[in-house]
């Protein structure tokens, strides 16, 4: 199958914004999966490393890594998390899929 790069906001002062925005990038990159997909979910991978490493949690820290994983994906999709059309690395994230000429789809969050 194809590799997807799962884009979805993060940042946010409040801890439990974080937590939220982690358990629903789990579960949309869980029904990719299920749709027989390949995928690379950022916010899954890096925020228990993140956290328990006591790395950044900041855009800028993560920026290169995040460019890495996209260059090895075949497509991006936005998770639509609240939040999504601010996020300084989700809008990162879709320019730099598109200066790599890869897709951007959108993808509903669930509830």
């Amino acid at each position: 199958g194809d590799m997807i790069y799962l884009a979805c906001p993060y940042s946010h002062p409040n801890k439990d914004v974080r937590e939220y925005r982690f358990r629903h990038a789990n579960r949309a990159a869980a029904k990719l999966m299920r749709e027989g997909h390949i995928v690379y979910s950022p916010l899954s991978h890096t925020h228990p490393i993140a956290v328990d490493g006591d790395l950044p949690l900041d855009w800028a820290y993560w920026q290169s890594v995040d460019e890495f994983y996209i260059r090895l994906c075949e497509k991006v999709i936005v998770l639509m998390l609240t939040g999504w059309k601010s996020s300084k690395g989700v809008q990162a994230e879709i320019e730099i899929a598109r200066a790599l000429d890869k897709p951007v789809e959108f993808m509903e969050a669930e509830g």
